[in-house]
């Protein structure tokens, strides 16, 4: 490594709390309730739920068909934005297992990268191996996608490994 290459922060390990709050069950509550009522097999997979920094929580569902999809975050993002909410402050997805029971549904990359840019301090609920827990987005996506003229740092070409 040169001495113009700037050092980059590598992520930690993956913080995850399993104290759920009140707040966090009541976001479940109502993207499982959304999901009991619509769900469809093709057409209605997922639902979500995400409070807005206001405290307002804000549902969405997944829209499908056969050469298309919109994930249910993206959509309940857009409700959020919609009602003019500044920043997500939580954010949950469920789908249904094979019995027919909500379960809590890990985000898509793309709809990590869409909530990061509308409440990068926010935190999910996420299936860990079968506990629910919260992380924080950060964590989810520690790398962001950004164009070039977006960072604050200039980044080298990778060079082959050099022999000696």
């Amino acid at each position: 490594m040169d001495s113009s290459a700037q050092a980059v922060a590598v992520p930690e390990v993956l913080v995850i709390s399993f104290d759920l709050s009140q707040s966090d069950v009541e976001l479940y509550t109502a993207a499982r309730q959304l999901l009991l009522w619509a769900h469809h097999g093709e057409n209605h997979r997922v639902a979500a739920a995400m409070r807005g920094a206001s405290g307002a929580i804000y549902l969405g569902l997944h829209i499908g068909s056969k050469r298309i999809n919109v994930c249910a975050e993206s959509s309940a993002l857009a409700n959020a934005r919609i009602a003019q909410e500044d920043s997500i402050q939580s954010s949950v997805a469920v789908s249904m297992d094979e019995r027919g029971e909500p379960q809590v549904t890990n985000p898509c990359g793309v709809c990590r990268e869409l909530l990061r840019n509308y409440g990068a301090e926010a935190t999910v609920l996420v299936d860990a191996g079968g506990e629910i827990g919260t992380v924080g987005l950060g964590e989810l996506l520690p790398y962001p996608w950004m164009r070039a003229t977006e960072t604050e740092w200039s980044t080298q070409p990778p060079e082959a490994m050099k022999t000696y």
